[in-house]
């Protein structure tokens, strides 16, 4: 479930997902670890220190953000790991190495730098998966440094991204479903819409108001008992017959396969169009 939610999460989010005694017993166990005060993290986010530490080099991309505590789309494998420019690393190293301008002294990019490379290096939904937990995170004005310090090949995403991320985005599953609605031409989905029309109100993860259509990305360990089954479907009742089109999606798909998601988002546009006069 951590792995899921981005690699890092607070504990009321875990607790909602398993329970109580599950976490505590992760914590004891150490297949998670605690990576602040109400965050916890998987061991292998707080291990890339060790590896940066190791090459004399600075936490980046992915693994610097999963450090700053964003969540992130996916885990890396092996520790990201900037070395300075002059510098070559062992064959050996157990790393992802990037060569960079990298501050003495510093073990993990800061939070401006950070966004910057994540933004530059990364695929679209990747960097938005970033941008998302960091503003989140109340990082709005490093990331407009980002953005406003941005040059050269890969500068106009870094600008993109930073104008798109959005704070009310839940977890990277969201973000990432959302970077693939962005892509589809006619759509234009907002998260976490306040939808007064039905009783009680509800707030989807994405919404397109003026076609009506309404995107849930769907975790099995958020829905999957029988108390979360019966509001979910009594929910998406009733904003169908409210005249939404409602359209879920799994984990698998949205991370594993966008293409099939966005040919979906793709005949919803051309589904509605035909309805409008």
């Amino acid at each position: 479930m951590l792995r899921e939610l981005g690699g890092v999460a607070t504990r009321a989010a875990l607790v909602a997902a398993t329970d109580r005694g599950t976490v505590d017993r992760a914590l004891a166990g150490g297949s998670i670890e605690v990576l602040a005060r109400g965050r916890y993290a998987l061991p292998e986010v707080e291990g890339a220190v060790a590896a940066a530490h190791r090459l004399a080099g600075a936490l980046c991309l992915t693994s610097a953000a999963l450090h700053h505590g964003w969540a992130v789309k996916t885990v890396p494998d092996r520790p990201h790991v900037a070395v300075p420019r002059n510098r070559r690393a062992p064959a050996h190293a157990r790393a992802h190495v990037h060569y960079l301008d990298v501050p003495p002294g510093s073990i993990v990019l800061d939070e401006v730098a950070t966004l910057a490379h994540c933004l530059r290096r990364l695929p679209f939904d990747e960097a938005l998966a970033v941008a998302d937990p960091a503003l989140r995170a109340g990082e709005d004005t490093a990331l407009r440094q980002a953005a406003a310090l941005a040059r050269g090949p890969g500068s106009k995403q870094v600008r993109r991204v930073a104008g798109l991320a959005r704070a009310e985005a839940a977890n990277p599953f969201e973000s990432v479903l959302r970077a693939i609605a962005l892509g589809v031409s006619g759509l234009r989905v907002e998260p976490q819409v306040l939808i007064t029309s039905v009783e009680p109100w509800c707030r989807p993860d994405l919404v397109d108001r003026e076609l009506r259509i309404v995107l849930e990305a769907d975790s099995f360990e958020w829905h999957g008992g029988r108390a979360a089954l019966a509001r979910d479907a009594r929910r998406y009742n009733l904003l169908v017959v409210d005249g939404w089109l409602v359209l879920r999606f799994a984990w698998e798909d949205v991370m594993l396969d966008p293409c099939y998601v966005g040919s979906v988002l793709r005949a919803a546009v051309a589904e509605r169009a035909q309805r409008r006069p």
